[in-house]
């Protein structure tokens, strides 16, 4: 009998670590566009169920950095280069049945983007909306009468309009709110730092060796793009690893623009072929953006001016009898090193098998999809409450601090204060 029992819990911990790798590629056998990692289009409602909040304890200011919403590619290669490569192959007649098929989506696509690159979408602006209707609805006192908002967003179109869709959806819902709002290089040191000696190690030599030894284990670009020709010869005589690049990016990128919605451009991979390209893509934003251990593991701090600012405007929030609310807009590469920094739900582990991101739960679009919002809750029983506790909702989702808490996912916040504080006086400037 111990003889057996050992031998079910032997192959059940030796399946523990293939759990989450199945549990992920199933989840994206059934849905493809998460796949798309930072391109992932947030979720069209969220389940909003709670942890009850302790004994005594209301809500009284929230502080939120949130990405913006959904928008067109960035950059215009992924449109041009495709439909350029299509069109040509198609005035030589060496397209496939599928290769006219995916021309036909690619134009529409191309066509709908132009001069558009990196602009807001009509989901974008709906997710912005709803996203602070949902903190509206769930915490109305802190919107009561005259409540303040305080909005910034760094001066990039996608992200003001976010941020100014944001507040038109709150005015409707409470016209008294005093609301202040602005878009200023002089507040990039923390919405966006741009951190050169960081940046010049992010992926460097070992890093650059690590990936390009993962994707030329995992990635066949020759045979989805060769399923697009007729012409074998002529197919291999075009740069097929980065029209593999880029019509992937238009794959995952669809269904946030209108026209996109009704487009599938994954009949062009397999399943697998699917998976393997996000598993290797997730490799990339760990070696750029998490504690990657073979490039210094620092790249997470490059955050370290954002995160001192959330607790520096807590604090003085703390102090007032009302004090509102604290939005801030800006981008995926703000969001994913602040949760790994913050070691929010885990990410900021330190891994150094690339084969393990996924064994470990390190999965990307689980915390930048477009509109992705890190949300500071904070709650005490009323302005002399020295035991003020936080939450962190992630994607509106309760999520885990590196603290112990016999309130959690409730911490009281001066240890979360103090935790952050000396983890932020590790790091040398």
């Amino acid at each position: 009998m111990r003889f057996t029992l050992l031998i079910v819990l032997l192959s059940l911990f030796s399946n523990i670590s293939c759990w989450a790798q199945f549990s992920i590629r199933d989840e994206i056998r059934e849905n493809p566009y998460y796949s798309g990692s930072n391109n992932v289009v947030y979720a069209d409602s969220i389940p909003i169920s709670y942890t009850p909040v302790p004994k005594g304890k209301k809500a009284f200011y929230i502080s939120h950095y949130g990405r913006h919403g959904s928008s067109f590619l960035i950059h215009k290669k992924y449109y041009d280069l495709p439909f350029s490569v299509l069109l040509q192959a198609q005035k030589e007649n060496k397209l496939s049945l599928l290769g006219e098929s995916t021309f036909k989506k690619v134009s529409i696509l191309y066509n709908e983007s132009r001069r558009r690159q990196g602009e807001l979408t009509p989901t974008g602006i709906y997710q912005s909306q709803q996203i602070l209707r949902r903190m509206f609805q769930q915490y109305p006192a802190i919107f009561n009468g005259e409540a303040h908002v305080d909005a910034k967003s760094t001066p990039v179109s996608r992200c003001i309009l976010s941020m100014e869709y944001g507040l038109l959806e709150l005015i409707k819902m409470n016209p008294q709110l005093h609301i202040q709002h602005n878009a200023s290089e002089k507040d990039m040191y923390y919405m966006n730092l741009r951190d050169t000696a960081l940046y010049l190690h992010k992926m460097n030599k070992e890093s650059k060796e690590i990936y390009k030894a993962f994707y030329a284990k995992y990635i066949d670009y020759l045979s989805p793009m060769l399923s697009l020709f007729n012409d074998t010869a002529y197919a291999k005589s075009l740069d097929l690893k980065s029209l593999n690049e880029a019509l992937f990016e238009l794959a995952t990128n669809a269904k946030n623009s209108e026209k996109g919605k009704d487009i599938d451009l994954f009949n062009i991979y397999t399943i697998d072929e699917i998976y393997r390209l996000w598993m290797t893509d997730n490799v990339w934003w760990y070696l750029n953006y998490g504690f990657n251990p073979y490039n210094g593991g620092k790249q997470p701090f490059s955050q370290r001016n954002l995160l001192r600012k959330i607790i520096e405007q807590a604090d003085s929030c703390i102090a007032l009898e009302k004090p509102g609310v604290t939005l801030r807009y800006g981008h995926d590469t703000m969001i994913l090193p602040l949760v790994c920094l913050m070691n929010i739900n885990g990410y900021g582990q330190v891994i150094d098998d690339m084969e393990k991101l996924v064994e470990q739960g390190w999965i990307n679009y689980h915390v930048f999809p477009m509109a992705a919002n890190i949300q500071f809750i904070f709650y005490r029983n009323n302005k002399r409450d020295r035991n003020v506790l936080v939450k962190v909702l992630l994607n509106e989702k309760e999520a885990t601090l590196p603290l112990e808490s016999k309130y959690a996912p409730y911490y009281r916040w001066k240890d979360v204060r103090k935790y952050y504080l000396d983890l932020l006086a590790t790091y040398a400037e």
